[in-house]
């Protein structure tokens, strides 16, 4: 029951940093997106990535919730952690250097791996 409880807590840490992460998106006007690296003229892109942060919010608080029951729904968590993770990095190397989205990756991939490592131990135990 150790490893269903920790899950169980990092999805509700995850959830409330979507959700933090999502509301930010959604307020923070383009002048303040810019000071973090981004280039914004139009909102529109930001308010969408806002309100996707808000759906996997669903998804993670659904999962916490109800942990035995969620595996689909860990699954999701663990692809979309390690999806955000990619995209971050080929971002960052490929596309622009914007610190604040290699630091963005690298939150990623130590919740998707964290979440991963859980899930796995959790199965372990035959949980599921």
């Amino acid at each position: 029951m150790r490893f269903h409880r920790l899950l169980s807590i990092l999805l509700w840490l995850i959830a409330l940093h979507s959700f933090i992460v999502g509301l930010c998106l959604i307020t923070f006007s383009p002048a303040l997106l810019n000071d973090f690296g981004y280039q914004v003229s139009e909102k529109f892109f930001a308010v969408q990535g806002g309100v996707f942060h808000i759906v996997l919010v669903v998804a993670y608080v659904m999962a916490a919730v109800d942990v035995g029951g969620s595996e689909k729904l860990i699954w999701l968590a663990i692809t979309a952690k390690f999806i955000a993770t990619v995209f971050l990095s080929v971002y960052f190397f490929l596309v622009k250097p914007i610190p604040v989205v290699l630091v963005s990756g690298i939150g990623d991939f130590l919740m998707g791996i964290s979440l991963l490592l859980l899930f796995l131990n959790l199965k372990r135990e035959k949980c599921f």
